[in-house]
């Protein structure tokens, strides 16, 4: 039977803010990729070495440095891990976000691997406190299952029902509680007025719900759910599929057996350790299926349930980068007729055609001598929750360009 009031504050890993993590996630790579594979005992000097020019002066210290290596990029993003041969790798996780610039589908794995317990924390006494408790859930699955069910109920579920319900429920942690059941507990509640909060003696609110706030950070970074002026917790209705997907495992243990180790020796913790770094750095069997439309990214959380787009825009493009031409594309042939409509059919889409370097070719359509002269252009496309600053000098994107597209550049 679910019971509610046995609360449990089972934390994660610190992040910064949602921005600052879709503006460094392309920096981490960026420098992961370059100094791995390494010596373990070389990477965190090649790591704050290369890392530091993404920061503020003033935060170019080794205590920054270090999180950002350790707890963010590494245990929270698991974009590296160390090998038992004494070597630092580049992750499955890191190799997909490099050659796709897909930063959602990046989100959405961590979000579907994440479980607890878990090997993101120190093993002792962290891990072992929830061993000893029992835990054993996918939240983000278990989440997801209980917003699809009230969608169809036709029943809002605030934040901070989320919090108290879900995400900080011992019930629920435990793996003994089911979105059902949780649903009914928070409608009769609703029914009756009744507003739960999380309370921790002694602390601040901030404290109370760090947390809670982390993890559906992630799942808002993800795109799988939006906020409302009022707080209530929205799935975004062109993500179904991948919601879909994740509500399907609710009630599937996680995948990593944290029980199968013994934690009580020192030796035993490093195993653990290890088996852990390397799980998490692998993306999941369904990452392939968690690419991220353009039009997906735009939700109207004022109609939750309105798709903004159409299955057949959102899937006809197969490749990654197709929607970024076609924005290309289109933009310059508005611009180039604007210029003079007998040249607008000059402008081709030949992202198709392998081997040429460029994706479309254009004119340069501009008062002289050169309006007709041909412009090549190579579309690179990257996907974010957040709008990046591009007047920010310390902020980054990365992009790989093929041996053709450098020649055709040259």
């Amino acid at each position: 039977m679910y019971d509610h009031t046995r609360q449990y504050r089972c934390t994660i890993i610190r992040g910064k803010s949602q921005k600052e993590m879709d503006d460094f996630l392309p920096a981490y790579a960026k420098v992961i990729n370059e100094i791995c594979p390494c010596d373990a005992s070389d990477f965190e000097t090649l790591f704050n070495n290369a890392f530091m020019r993404y920061l503020p002066e003033s935060e170019r210290v080794k205590k920054t440095l270090d999180n950002h290596r350790t707890e963010i990029s590494g245990k929270l993003f698991g974009m590296y891990f160390f090998s038992e041969d004494g070597k630092v790798y580049e992750s499955e996780r890191t190799q997909k976000f490099l050659e796709d610039n897909d930063q959602p589908a990046f989100f959405k794995d961590i979000c579907y691997k994440m479980q607890f317990p878990n090997g993101s924390q120190k093993t002792s006494p962290t891990v072992m406190e929830r061993v000893a408790d029992g835990i054993c859930v996918r939240p983000n699955a278990f989440l997801l299952k209980l917003l699809l069910i009230a969608r169809t109920a036709k029943v809002d579920i605030t934040k901070r029902e989320v919090g108290y319900y879900v995400l900080n429920s011992l019930d629920v942690l435990q793996g003994k509680a089911n979105p059902y059941e949780v649903l009914e507990a928070i409608t009769q509640d609703q029914k009756a007025g009744i507003e739960r909060t999380i309370y921790v003696p002694g602390k601040k609110s901030s404290y109370n719900w760090q947390h809670i706030n982390e993890q559906m950070n992630y799942l808002e970074l993800a795109n799988l759910i939006r906020f409302t002026d009022d707080k209530r917790v929205v799935l975004n209705p062109n993500e179904m599929p991948t919601i879909e997907l994740f509500a399907a495992d609710w009630d599937k243990k996680p995948e990593f057996d944290v029980y199968s180790y013994d934690l009580t020796t020192i030796e035993n913790r490093k195993l653990f350790q290890y088996a852990w770094d390397a799980y998490f750095a692998r993306i999941s069997p369904c990452a392939s299926q968690f690419a991220t439309s353009a039009a997906s990214l735009v939700v109207d959380v004022k109609e939750p349930d309105k798709p903004t787009a159409t299955p057949a825009q959102t899937t006809n493009l197969t490749e990654f980068g197709d929607e970024g031409e076609q924005i290309v594309y289109e933009y310059e042939k508005k611009r180039v007729a604007s210029f003079n409509q007998r040249l607008a059919n000059k402008v081709l889409s030949l992202g198709k055609t392998r081997g040429l370097g460029y994706d479309i070719q254009s004119v340069i359509a501009e008062p002289g001598d050169m309006a007709e002269f041909v412009k090549y252009i190579e579309v690179k496309s990257t996907k974010r929750l957040t709008c990046p600053d591009i007047n920010d000098d310390l902020w980054i994107d990365t992009l790989n360009i093929t041996r053709n597209e450098w020649v055709a550049a040259k």
